[in-house]
């Protein structure tokens, strides 16, 4: 019977697997919103619908007016970059098979051929991963509408009376372990703000730099990178990766080589920037994660869940591994008192951890 029962609850989390992915993206937009209105609430003694209204209105001015400036530029530099691809492909690859042709290791090989195609391939596989995973979001076309206001009207009712729902959900636990469920809730909350604020920056920060450091390099489309950047930043590891090769391939493509080893130093560079600086200094609050673990929840969140999945993979776990702490190592071996629960770093947060109630 059991068994029976854990199945169909298996069963039953799969087939609304798109509900709860909406549900987890409200709460982080809400999370988003409460953050500011508490702070126009406390500091400016707006009233809670009002800081609520400013927030969102703020928001979507700042949003507008970045558009504004970069949006255009940008397409306009993509347009160009898209237009010129397959001419870039071919000197990338003519680059390519002359300098594998002046060593006999591997002039015998695909690298060394002109006519292979393999850089063209490469790009190939990337693109049709990448519009695998967004093209069915782009097609839904009503239904992504409505999903995207459903994410937004939640997060509103969530940012406006969080209390109210945070309590039901503590509420759903069993009276005895009600003071847990309180904890992991408060801790999961502060983690995910924290997480965040530290991708805004991280954001902001590694867009403006490369887009900075490739204008300075003569690159061309410094912006549309810069931009790339920094929206695929939001994929550890990966997005670093990918941002810093595709500029370099395009600057090989010229016969460049120091120039495309200087593009790759800007790209390391970078990312050795922010996270030797921004991470220490700027982001008090960022989350700190094992980065092995952040890997393997990137790649299985993406296979499950395509493009939406690599997005939510990092604060996915990170509130896994503040469960994690909570109930295995707080009460069911007992270090609750003894170690800090949150997954925060260089925060004051929750750095001493409550009082655990004596045992009755």
């Amino acid at each position: 019977m059991a068994l029976f029962i854990a199945a169909l609850g298996i069963w039953f989390l799969l087939r609304v697997v798109e509900v709860l992915l909406l549900g987890f993206l409200a709460v982080l937009l809400a999370l988003y919103l409460g953050t500011i209105t508490d702070l126009l609430e406390r500091r400016a003694r707006f009233p809670r619908w009002v800081g609520l209204i400013a927030t969102g209105a703020g928001t979507l001015a700042i949003i507008v007016g970045i558009g504004a400036l970069i949006v255009p530029p940008v397409i306009d530099q993509t347009q160009s970059l898209i237009a010129g691809l397959p001419q870039s492909l071919t000197d990338i690859q003519n680059v390519l098979a002359q300098w594998a042709s002046q060593y006999p290791v591997i002039r015998r090989t695909e690298l060394a051929n002109p006519q292979s195609g393999l850089v063209a391939s490469f790009i190939t596989d990337v693109a049709q991963y990448v519009s695998g995973s967004a093209l069915p979001y782009a097609r839904a076309g009503g239904k992504l509408l409505v999903e995207a206001a459903s994410v937004l009207v939640m997060a509103v009712y969530l940012s406006n009376r969080p209390a109210l729902y945070r309590d039901g959900v503590v509420y759903l636990v069993p009276p005895a372990h009600r003071d847990v469920a309180t904890r992991i809730l408060e801790d999961a909350g502060a983690t995910l703000r924290a997480w965040i604020v530290g991708q805004l920056i991280t954001m902001v920060l590694l867009g403006f730099l490369t887009a900075a450091g490739l204008w300075a390099l003569g690159v061309p489309y410094w912006l549309a990178f810069g931009m790339f950047t920094g929206l695929v930043a939001i994929v550890p590891f990966f997005g670093a990766f990918l941002s810093t090769l595709l500029p370099a391939l395009l600057v090989l493509g010229s016969g460049d080589w120091g120039r495309a080893l200087a593009v790759i130093a800007l790209g390391v560079g970078v990312h050795v920037v922010e996270a030797n600086l921004v991470n220490p200094l700027i982001m008090e609050k960022k989350v700190a994660l094992p980065p092995v673990l952040t890997i393997a929840s990137v790649l299985i969140m993406g296979t499950l869940l395509g493009g939406v999945g690599l997005v939510v993979a990092v604060p996915v776990l990170a509130v896994a591994i503040v469960v994690v702490r909570h109930v295995l190592r707080g009460e069911i071996y007992g270090e609750g008192g003894h170690h800090e629960p949150a997954v925060l770093r260089h925060s004051g947060q929750f750095r001493v951890p409550r009082p655990r109630p004596p045992a009755p």
